[in-house]
């Protein structure tokens, strides 16, 4: 028991050699196929790894949580947001409608100068048609003045002229104007003695014939009542 005991063994210094000896083969592996695997990736069938790559591949997970994740509205861009009209745009856009507003009412003062030149063509015409017709009238009234002057006349010339015969029988004795009047026509026998003074006819009648004398008083009372002359004959 009084003996003193011996140290194990170490095994950190083992350790290490044995890791050691473990690098130095797989560093002389790698240098053995180095060459090789330059070839693949030359080909394209294994790619290297560079910084970039790592990156991306290390930022892939991120990405597909992003893209799972909601995403928030999109703000509205800037070309589809109206945008305010500036005080030119807002100006211009007054005049454009001023202007319209003027071609509208400069038609319609076209349209009413037209319609007032339509009117004062028709109420001249009318004018002219009315100084024509008056005109006319008055044509028609100075010949009806004369024709009626004519006419006045002429029944003044006829009634001078029935005048004159009757004071010619009535100077005449009754019984030379009764032979006269028993051969005249009824319808002068009627104005003859139709002008005569009652006094100066009824001596007359008495010498003529009886059936004349009837013929003409019958007559005479057919005149005086209105009717209908008789036609000319004894």
């Amino acid at each position: 028991m009084s003996a003193r005991l011996r140290p194990g063994p170490r095994l950190l210094p083992a350790a290490i050699l044995v890791m050691t000896g473990l690098l130095g083969i797989k560093t002389a592996d790698l240098a053995l196929r180095l060459p090789e695997m330059r070839r693949s990736n030359d080909a394209g069938l294994l790619p290297l790894a560079t910084p970039a790559h790592a990156a991306r591949v290390t930022a892939e997970p991120f990405r597909a949580a992003a893209d799972s994740a909601p995403q928030a509205p999109a703000a509205p861009s800037p070309s589809t947001a109206p945008t305010p009209a500036t005080p030119e745009q807002r100006v211009a856009e007054a005049t454009a409608a001023e202007r319209a507003v003027l071609e509208e009412l400069r038609a319609r003062r076209a349209a009413l100068d037209a319609r007032e030149q339509a009117l004062a063509l028709r109420e001249s015409v009318l004018a002219a048609s009315e100084q024509r017709l008056a005109k006319r009238i008055e044509e028609l009234e100075a010949l009806q003045r004369r024709l009626e002057a004519l006419d006045k006349a002429a029944r003044e010339r006829e009634e001078a002229g029935w005048r004159g015969l009757v004071r010619i029988y009535e100077n005449m004795r009754p019984r030379d104007a009764a032979r006269i009047f028993n051969e005249l026509e009824m319808v002068t026998l009627v104005e003859v003695v139709d002008r005569m003074k009652e006094r100066t006819a009824a001596p007359i009648l008495a010498g003529m014939d009886p059936e004349k004398a009837k013929a003409l008083t019958a007559e005479l009372a057919r005149r005086r009542a209105g009717g209908p002359r008789a036609d000319a004959g004894g």
